[in-house]
């Protein structure tokens, strides 16, 4: 009788599938040694990531500044420059003591005030401080850079007049003419420094007005108007922060509101009036281009033996028509050209048929060596 055997194949857990796995050797077998179960994998733990620790910056030397240069002291005599007029004026002064720090005949005396202008003379009235300032400074030359304040209203005859209207205009321009008369009434050189360009266009406008009646003022009473528009403008007109300073550098030449100057600023204004205040005052070198005329800086003089007085002999007088003056008394011609003493090679060949010897050593040379 047959019978049929079931296998069952049941799922083995993963401890016995790596039992059955293990091969038994074959002393295991015959003496019924169960194999060493393996031990488990070891678990590995997480490594730890260890970040690196900074490096300690090492501090860049410090690098010592230059040391200021020594000031110039200015002379007792020295010429002075007055400039009055707004905070803009102020800045220009600082930049003419730029300029003029090494020069001790010219010294710089600002009288600016901050808010001032030819509109609030409650506030300040140029037309009674300048006369004071003059005779107080004793200036060679006067600089006046004003009208930055004066875009508001103007008190006449009692009435506040509005910005720009014919009225205000008219009033401001007697007003200037007044200012620039001060100055010529005591004979002095007046340089009216304009207004820049300003970030807003119509501020921009107003100084374009503004300049044209100072102009047209400073002219009329002998003065000079320095334009200094197109420093501060681009190619094309336009504001600009950032343009060109003395050197043909690229800096920063308004602050950050755009209407007040850098140092670089600042100094660019006082290029365009150091240049007319040198001709004004004639011509001004630095100190160390002076020369003082002392014994110190002679040259040591050279004693030189003296030299004997040659007696001149007295010279028969010469006629020029006396006809041994040029050495002969004939006629061009009469003498005959005197003969030629060597005879080129050519003419002995062509005319007389004849060869110049060749030079001994040479290999044309066929005489007989002896």
């Amino acid at each position: 009788m047959a019978f049929l055997a079931v296998v069952l194949i049941l799922p083995l857990s993963d401890v016995q599938a790596q039992q059955r796995a293990e091969r038994r050797t074959l002393f295991q077998m015959l003496f019924g040694v169960k194999p060493k179960a393996a031990p488990p994998p070891p678990i590995e733990e997480p490594k730890k990531q260890v970040r690196p620790r900074p490096r300690k910056r090492t501090p860049a030397p410090a690098v010592a500044a230059p040391p200021p240069e020594p000031e110039v002291a200015k002379a007792e005599n020295a010429r002075k420059i007055l400039v009055v007029g707004d905070f803009l004026a102020n800045g220009l002064g600082e930049g003419l003591n730029d300029s003029f720090a090494a020069t001790p005949d010219v010294a710089v005396e600002t009288r600016g005030e901050v808010a001032s202008g030819l509109v609030r003379e409650d506030h300040f009235n140029w037309q009674d401080k300048l006369p004071a300032a003059i005779d107080e400074v004793k200036p060679a030359v006067v600089v006046v850079m004003i009208g930055a304040n004066d875009r508001q209203q103007m008190l006449i005859n009692g009435t506040r007049e509005k910005f720009r209207t014919q009225l205000w205009l008219d009033e401001y321009t007697a007003r200037a003419e007044k200012l620039a008369d001060i100055v010529h009434s005591r004979h002095l050189p007046l340089l009216w420094v304009g207004l820049p360009a300003f970030p807003s266009p119509s501020m921009t406008a107003d100084a374009v007005q503004l300049n044209g009646i100072f102009r047209t003022e400073v002219e009329k009473a002998g003065g000079e108007f320095i334009d200094i528009w197109d420093g501060f403008v681009d190619a094309n007109g336009k504001f600009v922060i950032t343009g060109s300073d003395v050197n043909g550098q690229q800096v920063r030449l308004r602050s950050g509101d755009g209407i007040n100057m850098t140092k670089a600023g600042r100094q660019k204004i006082a290029f365009y009036v150091e240049k007319s205040v040198k001709r004004l005052l004639g011509g001004v070198a630095p100190a160390e281009a002076l020369v003082r005329l002392d014994a110190s800086n002679l040259p040591d003089l050279i004693h030189l033996p003296p030299t004997e007085q040659i007696k001149i002999d007295r010279t028969p007088p010469i006629s020029l028509i006396d006809p041994d003056l040029d050495g002969g008394k004939e006629l061009m011609g009469a003498t005959p050209p005197r003969p030629a003493i060597d005879v080129s090679a050519r003419k002995l060949l062509v005319e007389r048929g004849e060869v110049e010897p060749a030079p001994a050593g040479r290999i044309d040379d066929y005489r007989v060596v002896k």
